[in-house]
């Protein structure tokens, strides 16, 4: 992959929950393997899933003060801001392909960032929505989930 992907909120999330095994691992090497390549893409909208979901809804939540500090960190990556424009879009890309509201205004961040990818296991994998490719980032044996990760251990991809 060589443009950033962008992350759903449950890539970071996952990375935090400690009792969500395998795909803890899976996603803190991929974030870890992010991390050396300059950092990937996220939303408002995610670092705020991420914040209320990592503090209340995980099996082990995490304190207010711990939250907000990885949000913080991850404040250093790339964030797209949802404006009026991302979620006209956004109704656009759910009328069109049928995505919950909230699923539409993933994509439509995606984008505005010009993302060529979309880490997500919540929508379909391979599937492309308005020019952004989506990858479920915990099928390991996908050729971009496999070079991310060949990233993170040294290896090339």
């Amino acid at each position: 992959m060589s443009a950033k992907p962008f992350l759903d909120t449950n890539v970071l999330l996952y990375a935090y929950d400690r009792q969500a095994e395998p795909r803890r691992s899976t996603a803190a090497a991929l974030l870890r393997a992010l991390w050396q390549g300059g950092g990937g893409i996220l939303s408002t909208q995610v670092l705020q899933e991420f914040y209320v979901n990592v503090t209340r809804k995980i099996p082990s939540p995490l304190p207010p003060a711990s939250a907000r500090a990885i949000v913080d960190h991850y404040c250093t990556w790339q964030v797209e801001r949802n404006d009026c424009d991302t979620v006209l879009r956004a109704a656009e890309i759910q009328q069109r392909h049928q995505l919950s509201f909230w699923d539409a205004l993933i994509v439509a961040a995606a984008a505005q960032g010009a993302a060529e990818t979309l880490l997500s296991e919540d929508l379909n994998s391979g599937q492309v929505i308005a020019g952004v490719r989506i990858v479920n980032p915990f099928r390991t044996n996908d050729p971009d989930v496999c070079a991310l990760l060949g990233h993170a251990t040294g290896e090339s991809g």
